[in-house]
C-alpha cells in the first residue's frame, strides 16, 4: 500500500534554498533560492503570525520580502561583494497574498555606489500580488559587536576594519 505523507508549507520549504544570516529574516522563515548576476529570488511560506486581521499577508511582511529580494539582487551583481542599505523603496500592492510567496528581483542598473532594482511578488498560483522598485547604496561591510562589546569581524567581511 502506498501511503502519502502530508507536509505543511514550512516543512516543504525547509530543504529549499538557504536561510539568510539575518535574525529578522530567520524569524520570518525567509529562504533564498538564488542570488547571482544581479538577480535574486526568495520564498516565504506564510504562517498565521505573518497575516493581518483579514487572514492575508500583512503589508509589512510583503514590503520586507520585496526589500530583501532586491537587496539580494543588488549584492549578487556587485563584483566587490559589498553590503547594501536601502535608500528608497516604492511598492504597489495589487492584490492580497496567501500561501507560499515567491519574489523575483533584478538589478536594472548599477553604478559605483548605487544599485537600482525592481521586484515582483507572486502567490502560489503564480499571480502577481505586488511590484516594487528600490535604490540601494553599496557599503563596505562593517564589524559587529558581541554581547560583551568586543568587535567581531563577520565571516563574509571583505577588506580591512579601521577603528
Amino acid at each position: 500500500m502506498n501511503k502519502q505523507v502530508q507536509t505543511n508549507p514550512q516543512t516543504q520549504l525547509a530543504n529549499l534554498g538557504e536561510e539568510l544570516n539575518v535574525p529578522f529574516l530567520k524569524l520570518l522563515g525567509v529562504r533564498c533560492l538564488s542570488a547571482e548576476m544581479g538577480k535574486g529570488e526568495i520564498l516565504l511560506a506564510l504562517k498565521p503570525e505573518h497575516t493581518n486581521t483579514w487572514a492575508v499577508a500583512h503589508g509589512g511582511v510583503l514590503l520586507t520580502l520585496m526589500d530583501v529580494a532586491m537587496a539580494v539582487a543588488a549584492r549578487s551583481g556587485d563584483p566587490a561583494d559589498r553590503s547594501v542599505v536601502t535608500i528608497e523603496l516604492k511598492n504597489n500592492f495589487m492584490q492580497a497574498a496567501n500561501g507560499i510567496l515567491r519574489v523575483k528581483a533584478d538589478t536594472v542598473r548599477s553604478t559605483a555606489t548605487m544599485a537600482f532594482c525592481e521586484a515582483k511578488l507572486y502567490n502560489d498560483q503564480g499571480e502577481i500580488c505586488c511590484m516594487a522598485t528600490g535604490t540601494f547604496k553599496y557599503l563596505k561591510r562593517l564589524a559587529t559587536r558581541n554581547a560583551d562589546g568586543s568587535r567581531v569581524v563577520n565571516d563574509d567581511l571583505r577588506g580591512e576594519i579601521n577603528d
